[in-house]
């Protein structure tokens, strides 16, 4: 038998400010609806650009991982 079961789940925002806020951002709105937060890695940074390729948005992709219950 195991002690513990984490369950991962992907995540992608954006934000107009930088790609810390993204990061930051998607842990705490992670933690309104998920209990037990362990591990945020960020897997992927890009920019969302507008027709002129003007930086509208910074992306940020991360996976994050959290205590199973079930």
């Amino acid at each position: 038998m195991c002690d513990s079961v984490y369950k991962m789940i992907d995540l992608v925002v954006k934000s107009k400010e930088s790609w810390e806020k993204a990061a930051s951002g998607s842990v705490s709105r992670a933690g309104k609806s998920l209990r037990d937060l362990r591990v945020a890695e960020v897997v992927q940074l890009d920019l969302q650009l507008d027709a002129k390729g003007k930086v509208e948005a910074y992306r940020a992709k991360l996976k994050i991982s959290f205590k199973f219950e079930g």
